[in-house]
C-alpha cells in the first residue's frame, strides 16, 4: 500500500492512484507502507531511486542507514510505535530525498505520519517540496518522543510515591503490590530505552541532513530549524539518560523495600520461636510422666502449669518490646 501526495493550492492532498504506470509527476511525497514489488517498481520509475528492502532497513551500520546514491539521500531512522500500549515497539523507517521529492518506506504506523498528513492536508506553504515534508516529519517525530518521555517521567514520579510514601494498608507491604510496581518499572525502563534508541538514530539522521545541506538550496529558516532539531535531540537524549538512571534507582529502591519486608517477616518468625521456647520447655517437662514428680499430685498443678507457660511467653515478648526489637 502506498499514498501519493500532491500540492493543491495551500494544502497537500492525497492523490487517487488507479494505475501504477501513471503516477503524478507533481507528487512531492510518496509514502510506502508494506509495499509490494509492483509498487516498489512504480515508485522507482517515477523517482529514479532504488527502494530498499525490509532487510536493508534493518541494517545497523551507519553506512547502511545514511548514504547518498545517484544524488539521492537515503536516511533510515528508528521510530517509536505503540508507545501508549503495554507493548511499545520500534520500527525502521527510511526517508529518501531525490529531486525535491520525498519517499518514505515503512512497515508499521508511527503516529507522526498521521499527524503530519492531517496537518499538511489543512495547510502547507506554497511551493512545498520533499525537503519541507521531511522537516515536518522529523519535527513531529521529535515532539512525539518528547511527549513519551514526559509521560514516562510522570509515571515514574507516581511509582516513586508508591514506593516511598505508601498509603494505608500499603505500608505493610503486599506481594501483589510489589510485583505490580516491579512490572511497571520494567515497562518504563523498556519504553525509555526504546525512546533513547529512536533519539540516537534521529540525531544521526539530522546531523547527516545538516552536513549535506550545502548541496541543497534550502532557506535560512530551514537551516535554523535543523539546528533547533539538533539541540532538541541532544537535550531529549540527555533527559532519556537521566530517566534511565532514575528507573535504575527506583528498581534498586523497590528491591530494597522487598528485602526489608522479607527481613521483617523472618524477624517475626524468629521472635515467635524464641517466645514459644520457654512454654515449650515447661510443657515438655510436665509431659514426662515420671513417678517421682511431686507436681503431678498437686490439685492445682494443671492451671499452674498453664499460667507458667503464659508467663514464660509474655516475659520474652515484653523484653523485646522494651528493647524496641519489635
Amino acid at each position: 500500500m502506498f499514498s501519493v501526495f500532491v500540492p493543491s493550492e495551500s494544502s497537500l492532498k492525497k492523490a487517487a492512484v488507479t494505475d501504477l504506470e501513471a503516477l503524478p509527476d507533481s507528487a512531492v511525497w510518496i509514502d510506502l507502507v508494506k509495499p509490494t514489488a509492483a509498487e516498489d517498481k512504480a515508485v522507482e520509475r517515477l523517482a529514479g531511486i532504488a527502494v530498499p528492502t525490509r532487510e536493508d532497513m534493518q541494517e545497523i551500520e551507519i553506512s547502511s542507514r545514511l548514504y547518498i546514491e545517484n544524488s539521492a539521500r537515503y536516511m533510515t531512522a528508528t521510530l517509536m510505535c505503540g508507545a501508549d500500549t503495554e507493548n511499545p515497539r520500534t520500527t525502521a523507517v527510511t526517508f529518501i530525498l531525490a529531486n525535491h521529492r520525498l519517499v518514505t518506506v515503512r512497515y508499521d504506523d508511527p503516529r507522526p505520519f498521521v499527524l503530519v498528513e492531517n496537518k499538511l492536508a489543512r495547510f502547507c506553504s506554497a511551493g512545498i517540496t520533499g525537503e519541507m515534508v521531511l522537516m515536518e516529519l522529523l519535527d513531529a517525530v521529535i515532539d512525539r518522543n518528547a511527549d513519551i518521555l514526559e509521560r514516562a517521567a510522570g509515571d515514574m514520579d507516581a511509582i516513586s510515591h508508591e514506593i516511598f510514601e505508601p498509603k494505608g494498608a500499603a505500608r505493610t507491604g503486599h506481594a501483589r503490590r510489589y510485583s505490580e510496581i516491579l512490572i511497571a518499572i520494567g515497562r518504563k525502563g523498556d519504553l525509555t530505552s526504546k525512546v533513547r534508541e529512536s533519539l540516537v538514530s534521529i540525531g544521526r539522521l539530522v546531523t547527516f541532513v545538516a552536513a549535506a545541506v550545502d548541496g541543497v538550496k534550502w532557506s535560512k529558516d530551514m537551516r535554523e530549524q535543523l539546528k533547533t532539531m539538533q539541540r532538541d535531540v541532544i537535550s531529549l537524549t540527555d533527559h532519556a539518560s537521566y530517566l534511565s538512571n532514575k528507573i535504575i534507582f527506583m528498581l534498586d529502591a523497590m528491591l530494597g523495600v522487598v528485602n526489608l519486608e522479607q527481613n521483617n517477616i523472618i524477624k517475626l518468625f524468629s521472635v515467635m520461636a524464641v517466645v514459644l521456647m520457654p512454654p515449650t520447655l515447661i510443657a515438655s517437662i510436665y509431659g514426662m510422666n515420671f513417678k517421682d514428680m511431686p507436681e503431678l499430685e498437686w490439685h492445682h498443678g494443671y492451671p499452674l502449669a498453664i499460667l507458667a507457660m503464659l508467663l514464660a511467653a509474655i516475659g520474652p515478648y515484653m523484653y523485646f518490646k522494651w528493647k524496641k526489637w519489635l
